[in-house]
Order: C-alpha cells, then sequence, then structure tokens
C-alpha cells in the first residue's frame, strides 16, 4: 500500500516538533545539572523521557527514530550512572561531586549533539 506524501511530510514534520520539544526539555535539565544554582525539575525530564517511550514507535523506519533511541539511552544511562555514583556523595564529597559533574557534561553534550542532527535533518550515527 502507497502511503500519501502528504501524510509522510506532516508526520515527519509532526515526529521533529517532538523531538524539538524532547530535547528543549532535556536541554533545560542537563544545563541546570551543569550550571551551579540553576536547577531545572526532574519532573521535565521524565515528561520528555515519557514521551520519547510513547512516541518512538511512530518514528519506527525514519531518520528520527535515532533520535528517539539516541534520547531514551541518555537519560536511561544518566539515572544508571547517578545512581552506581550516588554513594560517593556520603562517602566523600568532593569525589561524588566531581563524578556527577562529568556525568552532567557528557548528558549535556549529548543533548546538544542530538539536537544539531535533528535541525540538520540527520540521524544519529552513534
Amino acid at each position: 500500500m502507497m502511503t500519501d506524501p502528504i501524510d509522510s511530510v506532516e508526520r515527519e514534520r509532526s515526529l521533529k516538533s517532538i523531538g524539538v520539544v524532547s530535547y528543549l526539555l532535556h536541554s533545560i535539565v542537563a544545563v541546570g545539572a551543569v550550571v551551579p544554582g540553576v536547577q531545572a525539575s526532574v519532573v521535565l525530564l521524565l515528561i520528555a523521557f515519557v514521551l520519547d517511550l510513547v512516541k518512538k514507535d511512530d518514528a519506527a523506519g525514519s531518520w528520527q527514530e535515532s533520535h528517539f533511541r539516541w534520547r531514551i539511552r541518555s537519560v536511561v544511562w544518566a539515572m544508571v550512572l547517578y545512581g552506581v555514583t550516588f554513594p560517593l556523595w556520603f562517602l566523600f564529597f568532593l569525589p561524588g561531586m566531581v563524578a556527577w559533574a562529568l556525568i552532567s557534561i557528557w548528558f549535556l553534550y549529548r543533548i546538544v549533539r542530538g539536537w544539531i542532527n535533528l535541525n540538520a535533518n540527520r540521524p544519529i550515527q552513534s
């Protein structure tokens, strides 16, 4: 069955809009994690994460599918890394702070890299 080109264009536009919203929410949280005193709510991250999980199947087969996987994996890995390094805060404050700063910078890098590729209409090459 042939798909209507207008439907395909609208689908791509809709997925890109979702991607922009998701990257925006991710970046607010990522910048808040990197810049001292600028704490964003983890609720924004959860909203973006759920949005990506719900809409990822809509992107199947398109160049944007890689962006949904990229954002989901970024959040999951960040949660795992924060969880693994959490005990450092109780044992040794400075190593905990350094570990979380590095994780936050890594997360911000992934969001910026993804958003640049999304704006250029390119998939993420992992």
